[in-house]
């Protein structure tokens, strides 16, 4: 999920571990531990001159399991080393330090397992991506809870009940929520398939997630032999059904067999994708897994990426959204989502 979710989250699981020790140190410190992951971004772009890989790195190996485990014992032992010193000498214990990184390392990665965007927990051994899809990148109804009760407790002392009382208050309240939005998944895949049926599409597979910020309006993908065929439904519409149905073609202006990037952008879309030719060695490519955003140009893919030839490889520019546009988008969003 975003930043500010995996930060809020860690800061719980310090709390949770070594709050009663060293108060809101603890936050600080599970702070560090629920970012260090997504750190990954700022290494793929060390490690890679080619966008597309740095892209591709992301929630990958440092957001496996495997890390985790590691990441636990070295920043376990740096942080117990760092803090046991001067005045604060055997105040906390090294298995404190573990715990605590533990905690705060593995559930970065769980809680992105729920998100569309897909994670590889079990990198290196596996590049199968996780993803449960029934939680938006950035969702404030789970966020915005828990991040109140978190600054609310860093107003007590650190051995007051009250502190614990708002741990438990916010670790409960994002768990209920992210349990609704479980079954409001199952809930929306059987409308989708309903609504599949009625309109008589036969299709291979499908796929359905909320839009960005709420869970109220899903967008839903199905894939058939020469096209994509998606559509809406707000829990406000008037009838569970899916309605603004809109037709892409399977574009693929380059393919999978005749370039390996293009194979490695449709493995992060789970295939569902289009590229376009934009001139001769310029492309778009759509990851069509996200939401269609509707414009006064019409509906457009929220994730445009932009390719071009580099030399015998394919790279692309940052990911920038057309802000005149997003604004419109975001707009449209809100009207859709108070249904029809």
């Amino acid at each position: 999920m975003d930043s500010l979710t995996q930060i809020v989250l860690g800061a719980a699981c310090g709390e949770a571990v070594l709050g009663k020790k060293i108060g809101n140190k603890a936050l600080l410190f599970g702070t560090i531990g629920g970012t260090i992951p997504d750190l990954d971004v700022f290494l793929g772009a060390l490690l890679y001159n080619n966008e597309i890989d740095a892209m591709l790195f992301h929630r990958g190996f440092m957001h496996s399991i495997l890390f985790s485990i590691i990441g636990t014992f070295l920043f376990g032992f740096l942080a117990y080393k760092l803090y046991n010193t001067g005045k604060r000498f055997n105040t906390t214990a090294l298995i404190d330090w573990i715990q605590l990184f533990f905690w705060s390392l593995l559930t970065h990665p769980i809680l992105d397992c729920f998100t569309p965007y897909g994670t590889q927990l079990f990198a290196p051994f596996s590049n199968y991506r996780v993803a449960f899809n029934n939680i938006a990148v950035a969702d404030p109804m789970y966020t915005a809870p828990f991040l109140i009760c978190m600054l609310v407790l860093m107003f007590f002392k650190r051995a007051s009940k009250r502190r614990k009382q708002w741990l438990n208050y916010g670790i409960v309240i994002s768990s209920m929520y992210m349990v609704f939005t479980i079954g409001n998944k199952l809930y929306i895949d059987y409308v989708f398939k309903k609504s599949l049926a009625e309109k008589n599409i036969e299709y291979s597979r499908f796929s359905s997630q909320p839009s960005i910020l709420n869970n109220v309006l899903w967008y839903g993908i199905a894939e058939t032999e020469t096209s994509y065929q998606v559509a809406f439904y707000s829990l406000f519409d008037n009838s569970n059904r899916f309605s603004d149905w809109q037709e892409l073609p399977k574009t693929r202006a380059i393919t999978k067999a005749q370039n390996k990037d293009i194979e490695d952008l449709a493995w992060f879309s789970n295939d569902y994708f289009s590229v376009d030719k934009i001139s001769k060695n310029t492309y778009l490519y759509k990851d069509l897994r996200y939401p269609l955003v509707k414009t006064k140009n019409g509906y457009k893919s929220i994730f445009g990426l932009a390719l071009f030839k580099n030399d015998d490889r394919l790279d692309m520019k940052p990911f920038e959204p057309e802000v005149g546009e997003m604004d419109e988008a975001m707009s449209n969003l809100w009207k859709r989502m108070k249904g029809i």
